[in-house]
């Protein structure tokens, strides 16, 4: 690479003609030895800077970048000139670019480096990046491999670098595998709040369900206090629990069992009402059955911590479901939820 390449780029950058002669040697593993401007150098990188305004014995300045392929040097100072680099040339050379903008404190070429070889990652060189990604201080490239590595254990676990890593370096094989659990832990934690959260959503829409066939009835139930005729044939469209909770409704009045507590589907249907006596607040003008009774013996003798629980999610859930509804929707639920905006407060309080 010729200086006046260099020369040309500084000129194009600052529009400057009378560019100097190079001032400094660069020179590198081979004994290649590549002119270029201190003030360049010095403006691009603090590390060479401080390299240059060193005394010296003699008045020629010279820098040694030794340890990285000329080629790569000769990549590394023209970025420092034009601050670009081609897809090509860091695919070739991105490695030894890495540690060059690491070592010569290059912090955009750095960051440019650290992105490309991310995305370079395969099953064979993911063991020599992470260790990079160590030595030169990058932690996307890092996270982005110990990511790699969980998806792909199995793969890379047979593979040359990962033996080298197993007698070399048994800290980095340990951090590796703390991370696979963990992240392991974290996905089985987020499957189980999921499976909880859609659980308290169920337990939500049964609440409104069993006000709604209550207070308005739905195909084969209706409120109990007054006569109900089955004009609607066609399974409810309003609730998917309604079919389920009206056949369960079904059973709880006709279950000769259901007071000596010996049947599964009255506990159930106990639970349930209970719950809804729980999130009740007017139980002197509500529809479901027992809601008073209920109340008022929750009122006498209170509930355990573990019910209190159960119902804040419950009441939760039912305030995300109105506020996930758009807005025509949310207007003409609103009459009802307001009801709810109260529980809200009483429960999470």
């Amino acid at each position: 690479m010729s200086p006046n390449m260099f020369a040309s780029n500084v000129d194009a950058h600052h529009g400057e003609n009378e560019m100097a002669e190079g001032d400094v040697d660069i020179i590198t593993s081979a004994g290649r030895r590549i002119l270029a401007h201190s003030n360049v150098l010095a403006a691009a990188s603090p590390a060479l800077e401080s390299i240059l305004v060193r005394p010296r014995r003699s008045y020629e300045k010279t820098i040694r970048i030794l340890g990285v392929p000329c080629d790569s040097v000769s990549v590394f100072v023209r970025f420092l000139y034009s601050f670009k680099c081609t897809k090509e040339q860091m695919e070739k050379h991105g490695i030894h670019l890495l540690a060059l903008s690491h070592v010569y404190l290059v912090p955009c070429l750095k960051h440019r480096c650290t992105k490309a070889l991310a995305e370079q990652l395969t099953i064979e060189n993911v063991i020599d990046m992470i260790q990079l990604a160590r030595l030169c201080d990058a932690p996307h490239l890092y996270l982005k491999c110990m990511k790699f590595l969980r998806s792909n254990f199995r793969k890379v676990e047979e593979t040359e670098g990962w033996k080298f890593l197993q007698h070399h370096d048994p800290l980095l094989e340990l951090e590796i595998l703390q991370f696979t659990d963990e992240a392991e832990l974290r996905k089985k934690r987020r499957r189980r709040h999921t499976r909880e959260q859609n659980l308290y959503f169920q337990l939500s829409e049964g609440m409104d369900c069993l006000e709604h066939i209550c207070r308005e009835g739905c195909t084969s139930v209706g409120p109990y206090d007054e006569e109900y005729s089955c004009q609607k044939k066609l399974p409810c469209s309003k609730f998917d629990t309604c079919q389920g909770l009206q056949l369960l409704i079904r059973h709880f009045s006709t279950c000769k069992r259901r007071v000596k507590g010996s049947c599964s589907q009255c506990k159930r249907m106990w639970q349930l009402l209970k719950l809804h006596a729980s999130i009740c607040d007017q139980p002197d003008d509500c529809r479901v059955p027992l809601c008073r009774e209920f109340n008022q013996k929750l009122e006498k003798r209170g509930d355990d911590e573990l019910w209190k629980s159960l119902v804040r999610k419950v009441v939760s859930a039912r305030a995300m479901t109105f506020l996930s509804l758009p807005k025509r929707k949310r207007e003409e639920e609103e009459p009802r939820l307001n009801l709810r905006d109260h529980q809200i407060r009483r429960f999470l309080d």
